[in-house]
């Protein structure tokens, strides 16, 4: 019986690699490195800032102790432009919707800045769905430790077991399985069906619809083709 969902943020609620990826240029351009085409960054996220940032400085060729002032500089801009072109993809809020309706109570696990997390969340989505909302922060471990997860779940008040964890690359499935939570892995963000195949997802799922029908237990599993 599951009693509550845990959501991963970027690629799995919202379309957010043309903000991410943009700030990260603006930044390169500003330390005279070149720039960065935007697709690469769905394979640079997904581990927090410090290995966004890494990954990226390693793709232009940059030496790697341009890295702290690359990333203070990065979160300063991101600060205020973490909202560019940010949107749900198709179908999301209809999702949250019914999910709110059957009384499952809802959360964010991201490794996105807290604030920035907070301010995407609150924008797109309210302050009241849901009841929960965690970005990368002092003192909790980033994904895929399991220990934030296993928190949000302590908060809601339900068993690791009873919450399905929903996200779209290796580090959610990794996360969601090392914390003892039914795994989904969706089609539509940052990564492909082969990735979250090897990483364990218990699920996976190409509409957010179908998340619906899995906790209506009228989902049907189905082999997906193509990369997505």
């Amino acid at each position: 019986m599951i009693g509550a969902c845990i959501f991963d943020l970027d690629g799995t609620l919202c379309d957010s690699v043309v903000s991410i990826g943009t700030c990260v240029n603006h930044v390169l351009e500003e330390f005279g490195l070149p720039s960065v085409e935007i697709e690469r960054f769905y394979y640079f996220v997904g581990d927090g800032v410090h290995q966004l940032i890494l990954r990226t400085l390693a793709y232009v060729g940059a030496p790697e102790n341009l890295a702290e002032a690359v990333m203070a500089r990065y979160l300063k801009r991101f600060r205020e432009e973490c909202l560019y072109q940010v949107k749900p993809y198709e179908g999301i809020i209809a999702m949250l919707q019914a999910i709110h309706k059957r009384g499952i109570p809802m959360a964010v696990l991201s490794n996105k800045p807290h604030e920035n997390t907070r301010k995407v969340i609150y924008t797109l989505f309210g302050k009241d769905t849901f009841a929960v909302v965690r970005g990368q922060q002092e003192g909790i471990p980033r994904k895929p430790d399991p220990r934030g997860a296993l928190m949000e779940a302590e908060l809601l008040g339900i068993l690791p077991e009873e919450c399905l964890y929903v996200g779209d690359t290796a580090t959610d499935m990794r996360t969601g399985n090392r914390a003892g939570m039914v795994t989904v892995g969706v089609l539509w963000g940052f990564r492909d069906r082969e990735e979250l195949m090897a990483n364990h997802a218990a699920h996976i799922i190409g509409h957010p619809r179908e998340l619906v029908n899995l906790l209506d237990g009228t989902f049907e599993e189905r082999i997906w083709k193509g990369t997505r």
